[in-house]
This record gives structure tokens, sequence and C-alpha cells, in this order.
């Protein structure tokens, strides 16, 4: 089913924040579960384009608000394909092992398994004392303003949050099963602007020049670690990404010098610390300086029960526990961990996402559903551990 699945989502062309009837897919499937115990409730929006969709499952006659709830979650949206692929971009194709098309590994590969286990479960296994849900948006590739954030936040309003969830996102480097990302770095922007004073180059007394003033503090600024990073995280570096000044003349000197940069940080970090120390390091030059957190970091500790039973799942399927990892982007993990809910990633390799001629190997995508199936035996049976 999951293979079937994941070609039917990869020829509906849902570049953010288009849905394309995906929604209405998922929910076909999941009526399809056939079962008297079983009930179910399902919350959809639609805010400026973007869609979201929230599916529970629960015991027929339970206290909705009271059992234990783990969310699977994604996005079926996708990046714009780009030109020159080897095979139409959402046909679908299989080819030696492996299915090509945009969003087969980011992140169509990974709700097709985890919906594929889901109702592979509840096929042979009612739900008892826990509750089962998915969370699915079309704008996590894009602003993400109206996506996964908004759900959480009507989900709150209804107490209806889960306790644990699973993202899956293309989280695996070699095969699937290879790395759990357990938290994230978060993003901070600056700018920073050394204010001048413009004049001719022949009289510099006349002149204050921004470039000069910043001079060799420059080295205490581009490419610095802020911290010392931790058992879960690199240090947080100051990377600056644009430097410019002036009109393109050899002979005025620059008004100011603008300098952009990025800190993708750890929770040692945060605007307070990084505006500190640039004050430090500037100490009585004319600034100034602009920040802004566009994510937080998180992180989900490797000892709760979330994680060990996943990574022991891993270790049966693949043989060898998952690497724990905070590395790479963001993604709406964040989201949920801002919520208090204990989130991770898994999925399938990431080494085509958002590429040309990006594939999901077969085994890789039949990896992640086997994982998923005897994670969903594990919660089921001991819910309140995940608690």
């Amino acid at each position: 089913m999951p293979l079937s699945l994941l070609k039917d989502l990869v020829k509906l062309p849902s570049i953010t924040p288009q849905e394309c009837g995906i929604y209405t897919m998922i929910k076909e499937k999941f009526s399809q579960i056939q079962t008297p115990l079983l009930e179910s409730l399902v919350i959809e929006q639609e805010n400026n384009g973007v869609k979201n969709l929230f599916y529970l499952f629960y015991p027929k006659g339970a206290d909705i608000g009271a059992l234990p709830h783990l969310c699977f979650a994604g996005h079926i949206d996708v990046v714009p394909a780009g030109e020159n692929w080897q095979y139409e971009p959402f046909s679908a194709k299989e080819v030696d092992g492996y299915i090509y098309g945009r969003g087969t590994q980011d992140m169509k590969g990974g709700v097709s398994a985890f919906v594929s286990a889901i109702c592979q479960s509840l096929k042979s296994q009612s739900l008892e004392n826990c509750m089962l849900s998915i969370l699915l948006t079309s704008d996590e590739e894009g602003e993400g303003t109206y996506g996964t954030k908004i759900m959480l936040e009507t989900l709150q309003k209804r107490s209806l949050l889960p306790d644990c969830c699973i993202v899956a996102e293309p989280t695996s480097t070699h095969h699937t099963g290879d790395t759990i990302k357990i938290g994230r770095r978060g993003s901070i922007n600056g700018t920073l602007i050394i204010e001048g004073k413009q004049g001719h180059v022949a009289y510099p007394q006349k002149c204050l020049n921004p470039i000069e003033l910043l001079g060799s503090k420059l080295g205490l600024l581009a490419g610095v670690n802020l911290d010392n990073g931790n058992s879960y995280f690199e240090p947080s570096k100051l990377v600056i990404t644009d430097i410019r000044g002036g009109m393109e003349v050899v002979n005025v000197t620059p008004q100011n010098l603008k300098i952009m940069f990025n800190v993708r940080n750890s929770p040692l970090n945060n605007e307070d610390s990084i505006r500190n120390y640039i004050e430090g390091v500037l100490e009585t030059l004319p600034y100034t300086l602009t920040l802004k957190t566009s994510s937080l970091p998180f992180i989900t500790e490797s000892n709760t029960e979330l994680v060990k039973s996943l990574n022991a799942v891993i270790e049966t399927k693949v043989g060898k526990k998952a690497e724990l990892s905070t590395s790479g982007g963001t993604s709406d993990a964040r989201f949920f961990s801002a919520f208090g809910v204990k989130v991770v990633e898994l999925g399938v390799p990431n080494d085509r996402i958002h590429a040309i001629n990006e594939r999901v190997k077969i085994d890789d995508i039949l990896i992640l559903h086997d994982i998923f199936i005897d994670f969903l035996a594990i919660f089921k049976k001991s819910a309140k551990k995940f608690v």
C-alpha cells in the first residue's frame, strides 16, 4: 500500500500552497477502516490558500482529552520541479528499484509510509487506551504562516494536543533509520550597519570611513563560535552572508557599511546574548543592529520513551541504532515542541531533496513503513509510558 499511495501522491503537483485533492484521497483511505470500536474526528482548515488536515482516531465512547495521544505529522506541499528531469517530475516513474518524482523524498514518501502504517495497524488491532492522529499542511516549504502552527493553536484550544509526535521528514543519510532528529537549531537573522561620513578620498580627515572603523574587528565577528555547543548541539556560529557599502566608485568613501548575517543557534544562545557579544566587540563604534528570530531551537531528550522505543524498533529492523542528531535546517517539528509536545523526526534519505531527479529507493519506503508499524504496536500496548 505505501508504494501505490506514494505514486498517487506524487502524481498530484501540490506545489506550495496547493493541496490538489490529497486530503480527500487520504480521508478515503481512512474511511475504509471498518471497526465498531473506533471513532474519528476530522478538523480541516483553509487560510490564504493553505489547507491543513487533522484526523484523529480514538476508542468509541472515550474521553478524547484524557488518553495518551500519538501524532504523525508532515507536509504534502513540494517545491517547484525545475527543468531537465530524466523522467517527468510528476509521473512517479519506477526505475531500477527507485520511484522518481518531486516530493518522493520530501516528503510524500514519509506521508505515504505513516498513512499506510496507520491503516494496517488499525485494521489489525483497534485502539483501547490511546489516541492516534495525523496532522498535515500544504505550507511547509513556504512561509508556514498558516500551516502547522495554526492547526496546533486550534488543537490547544480544544484540548487535543498530542503528547508525542513523529514528523516523517527525510532525516536519513544513507538508508532509512540511520538518523533520528531529536532537535533542531534555531535561526536568527541579523543586519549590522556601521555608520560613517561620506567624503572625498583625498581628504580622509574630513571623512569617517566605516570600513576602516570595522577594520580588525571583522575577525571577531566573521565565523566566530558564540558558544562551545554541548552533547546535542554544535557551536552556534555567526555566519556573515553579505557585506556592502559605497557607490562602486574609487574616489568616494562610503556613508555606511551594511553586514547581513545568520546564526543557527542552540539553546545556549538567543537574541540577547548575540546582541551583548556584538556590543562587546564594537564597543563605541557608531552602529545599528537589528536581530530577528525566525525559528527557536528545541530538543527532545534522548531518554524519553519516544526516542528509546523508536530507536529500539530501528535497531531490530536495520540491525543498528540510529544516530541522534540536531543538524540541518528547520522543520515544522519546532512548532510541536513550542506547544510542549515531545517530537522527533524520522524519514527516508535526503540526498536528493529539492534537486533535479529527486527519487526515493523503494526499500527505504518499505522499511520506514515497517518501522512505523512496529512502533505503533509498542505505543498501543504501553501508551501511558509516552505521556
